[in-house]
């Protein structure tokens, strides 16, 4: 029996001590995230070594902190969520080092997504009930989805997990150890995705799924975001004027500022992960998607809105992690390979196609829709790499 590891994140309902804990530990890991990225700054700046994770660990616990009685209340946090925030930092460099990123930056207050790490120690420790989970330095905290994530009892292990806070609310992201589920080996044909801006997804099979981005619940809720971030404003304005406004009011107004992002994104969130369950639950042999250039994409000012608003990174990293779980062959053309202008009858490759001409019309006679015609295009590529 293969066992693996599987993520499930849900909202919980802490007590009152409970946030303060939270608050303390998570304000304390960003705090030592900083202090690692400004301790090896200076060094380099004195011409020394490199301090790595597990030395700057050692260092700070024997030496700087005997010497430094103000900066007790590090050790009264949970000792594993500041060294996984060291390891963070750690990890930060080290990709910059190799040049897979650029210069770590310092973690802002109520900007900076910090979380508190948790690990299991003993047998006692990361156990779930139906309706609440035990958390090392928490105790038991209430769960608000009761039976999501999988419980003790039914022989189910927490190995790890985060606590994170946003727009107001709490939430745990548990590493469960499960077991790898029989697969089906009986799969129908593949099957081509474009992806695009007017619509989310065009399949080859014929299914196209929205833009949800069109509707208009998303457009209401943007409406209302545009209006609660110009009255934020007027509020931030007023207070470098000298103008009486109470910061109490800036800090309420942002938090509803907060939840109209957050709102936003989870709509957003929640369309992807159908679409993408829904495709793979047609069990095709293999789904083949294009390597978009986002970043390039993004850069054409009339279009990075919409551009973000479709989250098209996050729908592939979704997919691939949808078609290992069912086992189906994930192919990633080449963002130069022309599927838009290859007709998919003849072969014919229109060189002069616009942007504007959403019907492909080809000199054979045959005539599709620009969009399905590249779903139709990727399916029978025969250059690919597989995710």
């Amino acid at each position: 029996m293969i066992r693996l590891l599987k993520s499930f994140k849900t909202e919980i309902n802490p007590t009152e001590e409970q946030k303060i804990k939270i608050h303390k530990t998570i304000g304390t890991c960003r705090y030592i995230y900083n202090f690692y990225l400004f301790h090896n700054k200076e060094l380099y700046t004195l011409g020394k070594k490199f301090m790595s994770g597990k030395s700057f660990s050692v260092w700070l616990n024997n030496d700087y902190l005997p010497n430094h009685q103000e900066y007790s209340w590090i050790r009264e946090v949970s000792s594993k969520s500041v060294k996984h925030s060291i390891e963070d930092a750690c990890t930060a460099f080290s990709r910059f080092f190799h040049h897979q990123s650029g210069f770590p930056r310092y973690k802002k207050k109520g900007r900076s997504n910090v979380k508190m790490y948790f690990v299991r120690n003993n047998p006692k420790d990361c156990l779930c009930e139906r309706h609440r989970i035990k958390i090392p330095t928490l105790g038991w905290v209430r769960l608000k989805e009761k039976g999501y994530i999988p419980t003790s009892k039914d022989g189910y292990i927490i190995k790890s997990g985060t606590i994170s806070m946003k727009a107001g609310r709490y939430y745990v992201s548990a590493l469960v150890e499960v077991t790898d589920p029989v697969r089906d080996s009986c799969f129908s044909d593949g099957v081509g995705i474009d992806l695009g801006l007017k619509n989310l997804a065009i399949i080859s099979n014929g299914t196209v799924y929205r833009n949800i981005n069109k509707t208009a619940r998303i457009r209401k809720l943007e409406k209302q975001l545009r209006r609660a971030q110009r009255k934020l404003s007027r509020k931030y304005e007023n207070l470098k004027k000298g103008e009486p406004t109470q910061k109490a009011n800036i800090r309420k107004q942002k938090l509803k500022v907060q939840k109209l992002h957050q709102r936003l994104e989870n709509i957003r969130t929640d369309y992807i992960n159908k679409t993408i369950s829904e495709i793979a639950k047609t069990k095709p042999s293999h789904i083949t998607v294009e390597d978009l250039n986002v970043s390039g994409m993004m850069k054409n000012r009339h279009l990075s809105k919409a551009v973000a608003s479709q989250k098209f990174y996050e729908f592939r990293t979704k997919l691939k992690t949808k078609c290992e779980e069912f086992g189906i062959e994930l192919r990633i053309v080449s963002r130069w390979y022309p599927s838009s202008k290859i007709c998919h009858c003849c072969g014919h490759i229109k060189k002069d196609l616009k942007l504007s001409d959403r019907v492909y019309k080809c000199a054979c006679g045959y005539t599709e829709d620009r969009d399905f015609n590249a779903a139709l295009n990727l399916r029978d590529a025969e250059t690919y790499e597989i995710a």
